[in-house]
């Protein structure tokens, strides 16, 4: 036995930059993503998507296929294994799960068969040459504000649909300004860099299953529901995953299908999504249609706030994007209403994408801020101070901790928002008018339980096991951080594990609560470990590990309107002639937490802002009424802003830890994509005097709603 020590001054981990510890594996092609892992015998899948948008399979015609070279299996509806019926997961209900288990087609690209072969390319072939017919019904894909079917449901994925305070209408008649404006956003899709795939193989009485999810625990616990296994009998990895979004946050059709196909066959199957799979297998965020109607005094403080917000969703399951969501926390008037409604129509079934709820959402409200300001005549970072609530404006709640007043003065100091001419359409450089705006930008804290398990080995090394997901976050290295220091050792001491079901409950990487949940179970086990070392506990050859639960901790937080907050800066050209837009810098300076890592926390900031660039400017899925699929599901036609898109981005934070966090973790994943998009459109109109309120602002657009030819400047240019 020996006795752990400390030798020398320890270097603070948490609050310094640390590269990734796993990205020289990346970069040099040695990390493992779900598709990469090898098995003998291995056999190979390709699923076969519906080319109908609604009605029912007539009949797969499998036998010429299965006579074709290196086919193994043709799953399909008559044949496949029996799922659970009423399944309700890790997300609720979903029905979306039930793939080969009826002859229903909700929407185009649903699947309806799975060809099993020696190599991927005889699968493909194979999938590619098999004939299924179907009995074809009418569609509804038209997506629009007044479609009859809208409807109101009793709530959504995070809260009640509808919240009313007050008396809005006579709030609104009572206003000396009435802003009353329409909305909308575009269907996005989350597109990843690593498409989904998944290996699934039994060893031993055993399901071992890699897949390129969020959550290991969830998807395995998930996986047994479905068929009808023990739990403990399934066994998922996820090491590395190529980013996620939202979208690898459950179980999908490809690992059920893996499955499938190796219960049936005895043998390892593996299945890789193509990217235009993955416009129809893995959700997406839905388009939104928006009104926003406020009421405000001469000066611009509030009397009524109302946001209405329609998405859609399918057939299949209800999933809502809840836009309206966004004001719940953000601004208080006596009259105060938010509604979030949907409409079902025959489209793949949206899903959670970053920022779900919030982006779409600060987009419409934040912009419609920005008009009431210049109807007031106020700047539109007074009119928010303005506007700053006591508690929260729904709930009643005190904040815990609300430094977004102090983000915009220093964003505005930074910015130089100062010098701004706040008259529209006034700022040329050369045949280019030049705009700016600002938004702000909020997103919830919580935490969700998880156990960790801390191990001190006699070779004076420790070992973290937690089933945490590191999507390209930097999550992995974080959690280092954090032990080391609740270990009081150097950060080379520490090796942490991930991802493996097998090492218990945890929360998946979603909803900035990843590293705060996983990052408090983490802290605690340390802790309770390095007690015990320095109460002179001998370490035997095999280790003294301790473990952790954070479920009573995290059960007994005190109730609070707990929030991370930003204020973003956006500086646009607009060509008159040609309509383009390019974005010249950004600034977002947030209130979120203490942040761990430095270098990976202003990356995923960026990366936020970048996210709301986009969904500014490009990104659109356009579905054609007549087959009701999209039109441009592929690179080619599904912009995305790249690297000449993106400009001088300037990312910072307050301190802000949270006091209810061991650690002070607040998260920041998602709000970087807050209030981007909408500090762009205020931004647009500052430039041209026109406003935008569709998303996203093409050249098309707007050339069109250009206002009365501008009068030349002093060197000829219009």
């Amino acid at each position: 036995m020996t006795t752990a020590t400390t030798t020398g001054p320890v270097t603070r981990a948490v609050g310094t930059s640390h590269i990734r510890l796993e990205g020289r594996d990346k970069v040099t092609g040695a990390a493992r993503y779900a598709a990469d892992f090898p098995a003998a015998d291995l056999a190979h899948g390709w699923i076969v998507v519906s080319t109908v948008a609604r009605g029912r399979i007539r009949s797969v015609d499998d036998g010429p296929v299965l006579k074709m070279p290196g086919v193994l299996a043709v799953l399909h509806h008559d044949n496949a294994p029996r799922l659970k019926e009423d399944f309700s997961g890790t997300f609720g209900p979903d029905a979306t799960t039930q793939v080969l288990q009826h002859d229903r087609v909700p929407h185009m690209g649903w699947p309806v068969a799975f060809v099993v072969a020696e190599t991927p390319e005889q699968a493909r072939e194979a999938a590619e040459a098999l004939v299924v017919t179907y009995d074809a019904e009418p569609h509804d894909v038209d997506f629009r504000p007044g479609h009859p079917g809208s409807y109101t449901p009793e709530s959504t994925n995070v809260g009640p649909a509808r919240t009313d305070k007050g008396d809005v209408e006579a709030e609104l008649a009572a206003s000396d300004v009435v802003v009353d404006v329409q909305y909308s956003t575009a269907e996005e899709h989350h597109n990843p860099m690593e498409p989904h795939a998944a290996m699934a193989r039994w060893d031993s009485g055993r399901l071992e299953v890699v897949d390129a999810t969020q959550g290991a625990y969830a998807t395995a616990q998930d996986l047994a529901q479905l068929f009808g296994l023990d739990p403990a009998s399934v066994h998922l990895r996820s090491e590395h995953v190529g980013g996620g979004f939202g979208c690898k946050a459950q179980v999908r059709a490809h690992l059920i299908l893996a499955v499938m196909a190796t219960t049936l066959l005895g043998r390892p199957v593996r299945v890789a999504l193509t990217r235009h799979q993955m416009f129809s297998l893995i959700g997406h965020r839905s388009p939104t249609a928006q009104r926003v109607r406020l009421g405000a005094d001469a000066e611009g403080r509030l009397r009524a706030l109302e946001h209405t917000a329609l998405s859609a969703t399918s057939t299949v399951r209800e999933f809502i994007e809840p836009s309206a969501m966004y004001g719940r926390s953000m601004y208080d008037a006596s009259g105060h209403r938010t509604v979030n409604s949907a409409v079902r129509l025959d489209v793949p079934t949206p899903t959670y994408m970053r920022a779900p709820g919030e982006a779409p959402g600060s987009f419409a409200l934040e912009c419609a801020l920005d008009e009431l300001a210049e109807q007031c005549g106020v700047d539109p970072i007074a009119l928010r101070a303005r506007n700053e609530p006591a508690a929260g404006p729904v709930s009643g709640l005190p904040f815990a901790g609300r430094r977004l007043l102090d983000c915009f003065a220093e964003g505005a100091r930074r910015f130089g928002w100062a010098e701004r001419d706040p008259r529209p359409g006034v700022r040329r450089d050369g045949h280019w008018l030049i705009g700016t705006g600002t938004a702000a930008s909020t997103f919830f804290t919580g935490a969700f339980p998880a156990t960790a398990a801390v191990t001190a080995c006699a070779d004076g090394t420790f070992t973290v096991r937690i089933t945490a997901a590191d999507i390209g976050t930097g999550a992995r290295t974080a959690l280092t951080q954090l032990a080391a220091d609740a270990l009081d050792v150097e950060l080379d001491r520490v090796q942490v594990l991930i991802a493996d079901s097998d090492f218990g409950n945890a929360w998946l990487a979603g909803g900035s609560m990843g590293t705060r949940s996983w990052g408090w179970a983490v802290t605690l086990a340390a802790r309770e470990l390095r007690e015990r070392l320095d109460l002179g506990a001998a370490i035997p050859p095999d280790g003294i590990t301790v473990r952790s639960d954070t479920r009573e901790a995290v059960s007994a937080l005190a109730a609070y309107e707990r929030h991370a907050y930003g204020a973003q800066f956006a500086e646009v050209a607009v060509h008159p002639g040609s309509g383009e837009i390019r974005v010249r810098r950004m600034l977002g300076v947030f209130a979120a937490g203490r942040i761990i890592n430095p270098l990976t926390a202003r990356s995923q900031l960026t990366g936020g802002m970048i996210w709301g660039l986009s969904m500014a400017l490009h990104e659109e899925a356009v579905r054609d009424a007549a087959s009701g699929g999209l039109a441009n599901a592929d690179f080619a036609g599904y912009h995305i802003a790249a690297h000449a898109d993106v400009p001088a981005i300037e990312v910072d934070w307050l301190d802000d830890p949270d006091p209810d966090d061991p650690v002070g973790i607040k998260g920041i994943g998602e709000i970087g994509g807050v209030g981007s998009a909408a500090a762009i459109a205020n931004a647009v109109w500052h430039a041209t005097g026109v406003r935008h309120r569709d998303l996203p602002i093409r050249p098309d657009r707007v050339l069109m709603s250009a206002a009365a030819p501008m009068e030349p400047d002093h060197a000829g240019h219009r």
